[in-house]
């Protein structure tokens, strides 16, 4: 039972393991965006972030709504805002440790 739950934890971390699914997610904490917004704030194809987004919409991260002939995305709920905000805090910390020790690296030579 508990292995089933580190499965799902895992295929859920790994979702979240690309570098554009990560840009769209933090650019979505703003509120819904359109895709033209989001490829304007992006350098890829548009086939290729349609690809992403797909993803994370089969995961149930993001929502999609038409307004028109617009495509609009929006995170599904709060709590994916607060694991990346998590995610910067403990990024913060780890980058300003490594800081450290390049410096004290560089200090030695």
């Amino acid at each position: 039972m508990a292995a089933a739950l580190y499965q799902v934890k895992a295929e859920f971390f790994r979702m979240l393991g690309h570098p554009v699914r990560i840009r769209v997610l933090e650019l979505l904490q703003a509120g819904p965006t359109p895709v033209r917004e989001l490829l304007a704030e992006i350098d890829i194809e548009p086939s290729s972030l349609s690809q992403q987004l797909a993803v994370l919409r089969r995961a149930g991260i993001v929502t999609a709504s038409r307004e028109g002939s617009t495509v609009v995305y929006a995170l599904a709920g709060g709590d994916v805002a607060d694991l990346l905000r998590s995610a910067r805090r403990i990024l913060t910390v780890l980058l300003a440790d490594q800081g450290i020790l390049l410096a004290e690296l560089r200090a030695a030579d």
